[in-house]
């Protein structure tokens, strides 16, 4: 059943997602290649598999809720991406989504498939800040990408962050090290993740994405790194991908119980050192 839900709902949003996606690297960012642009795909529409074409040709058969795809270098230009279920003709099906994505030499972006808070699938770019970290610290940035309400982060029970909303994202360049926080509804007690502690990497941007749905119990965590960001280097590279796959959401929180939701929870907790800090000076 849940499987025919999120096909139903992928085939209601045929001609609703008409918006253009423009990705611009923030001001300081740094540049992977002059000359081509670095994309990544996150698959977060829980229960249903897809094909992803891209200017017509077919760039990702197959394509697993929960998965991240390895970064590809794009010529920069004008993107139309269309997602059909799996193993259907283009020719002859109407696509499930589609978005045009302008991308631009130099940029680093993450284009992901999810669904609203609301439940609705539709397509959302994230530009991922590749510009280079101070010494000792690492980035830790969560996006919010579920069907699910807004949440708080608490430290010590109280909130210390609220209201985070889908499809908003919070980051913070940390010291490296253990911070430790939990996530909970907005305005209420109950908790969603955490408490757990993360090890917080030096030089590296962890990306975490918490997607699924809450009503039908999909809720799941997916990360992605992006590495070299030191600020001794001569350059930066493209990132590793810390994947996830397979469509029972559900077992794979599970498995991320110890690994995943500590990213989610620290990457937040991260927020709080960082207001701490700015509120003693």
């Amino acid at each position: 059943m849940k499987n025919s839900r999120s096909a139903a709902l992928l085939v209601a949003g045929v001609g609703t997602c008409a918006l253009g996606l423009s990705l611009a690297v923030p001001a300081g960012a740094a540049e992977h290649d002059a000359d081509t642009a670095t994309v990544s795909v996150f698959h977060g529409v829980p229960g249903l598999s897809v094909d992803v074409y891209a200017n017509g040709d077919e760039l990702i058969p197959d394509f697993q809720p929960g998965t991240l795809t390895d970064p590809l270098d794009l010529e920069p230009g004008s993107y139309d991406l269309e997602i059909f279920e799996a193993g259907a003709d283009p020719d002859e099906a109407d696509p499930a989504l589609q978005e045009t994505v302008d991308v631009s030499a130099g940029d680093n972006a993450t284009v992901v498939a999810h669904l609203s808070a609301e439940g609705d699938p539709q397509l959302n770019a994230y530009v991922n800040d590749t510009s280079q970290t101070a010494a000792g610290d690492g980035r830790l940035t969560v996006r919010h990408v579920a069907a699910a309400p807004a949440v708080d982060v608490r430290a010590g029970g109280e909130p210390v962050f609220e209201g985070l909303e889908n499809p908003d994202e919070i980051s913070a360049d940390l010291p490296a090290g253990t911070v430790s926080a939990d996530v909970t509804l907005a305005g209420t007690e109950d908790v969603v993740l955490g408490p757990a502690d993360l090890d917080i990497a030096e030089g590296t941007n962890t990306i975490v994405y918490a997607w699924g749905s809450a009503e039908e119990d999909t809720l799941a965590l997916q990360v992605q790194t992006i590495s070299g960001l030191h600020s001794a280097p001569d350059g930066v590279d493209a990132g590793e991908i810390g994947t996830m796959s397979g469509t029972n959401s559900t077992t794979a929180l599970t498995a991320w119980t110890a690994s995943g939701t500590a990213a989610a929870a620290a990457v937040l907790a991260g927020l709080l050192v960082v207001r701490r800090r700015a509120e003693q000076h």
